[in-house]
């Protein structure tokens, strides 16, 4: 069985690579850090091979979801690929499509207009603008910093991430709004949504905003976060136009069965359906 060493070094020169292939800042620390939790399971030699990587999985499955374990399956994979170590390189799980999301982790329509109302209880602006533009806009928290001045007065964005470029369309009120609260901060160009010292907010400052407004607004911690907005959005897009194809374009996915990811109703709602087809007397 061929044998690796796996060092610091070898994770430098991977750390370049991502760098090189203009893989996004979060992409970077997650592939890193997953590759670094697993480094330090080997010996003090750094040895690598096909049955302690495969070991390390089946440890892997014992403790995290199935969603988790593939995620660093595929950290592993690309460092093995790139290193040359092609015999090292592991299967995915297979991972049955669910028919439903859980009602725990859906955020409704209600739940959103709360978390806005109590940002404007709680005088937070930012906040309050911010959950508007993720909501109306679809967009990915990633994608934010492009949300500009300049953007305004042109009413849309345009978005250049991992060598692809869309255009994301900006509402007229809301427009308007973050207009005027460019304004009130003295935000003359760049990013809209910046932290004091004038930087680009980060997801840290985002997802412990949104926390701690969850509570404020009675609604359940899990069901507050950025990605959920850009749900609530695909949802309420295509519960009025009915159409799949558009829906994928403003979401910037090159598959639509991402899209279908997307629409994917709570087991309650689906339980409601099937009722209704009149099928149990």
């Amino acid at each position: 069985m061929e044998q690796y060493r796996m060092d610091e070094e070898k994770l430098r020169q991977y750390e370049q690579y991502l760098l090189e292939e203009e893989k996004s800042p979060s992409t970077c620390r997650k592939y890193l850090n997953d590759l670094q939790k697993f480094m330090k399971t080997l010996d003090a030699a750094g040895k690598v091979n096909k049955e302690i990587v495969v070991q390390y999985k089946r440890n892997l499955i014992t403790t995290y979801a199935e969603t988790t374990v593939n995620g660093i399956v595929a950290s592993l994979n690309s460092f093995f690929r790139r290193m040359g170590w092609y015999d090292c390189m592991i299967k995915s799980l297979k991972v049955q499509k669910e028919a439903f999301r859980s009602k725990k982790r859906e955020l409704t329509k209600k739940e959103y207009y709360r978390l806005l109302e109590a940002a404007k209880r709680t005088r937070n602006k930012r906040l309050y603008l911010l959950i508007q533009t993720l909501g109306s806009t679809g967009i990915r928290i990633s994608e934010l910093p492009f949300i500009t001045v300049e953007a305004l007065e042109s009413g849309y964005a345009r978005v250049r991430m991992k060598g692809k470029c869309r255009t994301v369309l900006l509402p007229a009120p809301l427009r308007r709004q973050l207009r005027s609260y460019s304004k009130e901060r003295n935000i003359r160009k760049g990013s809209i949504f910046i932290t004091r010292s004038g930087r680009p907010m980060d997801r840290s400052n985002i997802f412990r905003e949104l926390k701690a407004l969850s509570e404020n607004a009675g609604v359940d911690r899990e069901k507050v976060f950025p990605h959920n907005f850009r749900h609530l959005f695909a949802c309420c897009y295509y519960e009025l136009e009915k159409d799949i194809d558009h829906l994928a374009d403003l979401l910037g996915h090159s598959s639509i069965n991402t899209t279908r990811i997307y629409l994917t109703r709570s087991s309650e709602e689906q339980a409601r359906k099937i009722e209704s087809l009149g099928l149990i007397l």
